[in-house]
């Protein structure tokens, strides 16, 4: 998320990464399965693993949904606070 692997660009191969961080081979091939199935990462057979371009889409729907959460906590309070919604400004936007 940070911009510095760039769509398409590959990733290492479960062997080599498993082998630079001395773990094993299966605690990589789950963290890559993890990372393909939330959409991160996607795998060609023979070639390897790339980093996806749907990535970004999915971490920002993710952030949505945490700021949804916190918004909706937020009028909760203030509701039950006797504060009306007009009232709620956020100083920075």
């Amino acid at each position: 998320m940070s911009g510095e692997l760039k769509t398409g660009e590959a990733i290492p191969s479960v062997r080599s990464l498993a082998k630079s961080l001395h773990i094993s081979i299966l605690t990589v091939q789950k963290a890559y399965s993890t990372l393909q199935k939330d959409g991160f990462i996607e795998t060609t057979a023979g070639k390897g693993c790339y980093v996806s371009a749907q990535n970004q889409d999915f971490y920002l729907e993710e952030q949505q949904k945490k700021i949804e959460e916190n918004f909706a906590e937020a009028v909760e309070i203030a509701r039950s606070s006797g504060i009306k919604l007009d009232k709620l400004t956020y100083p920075f936007v």
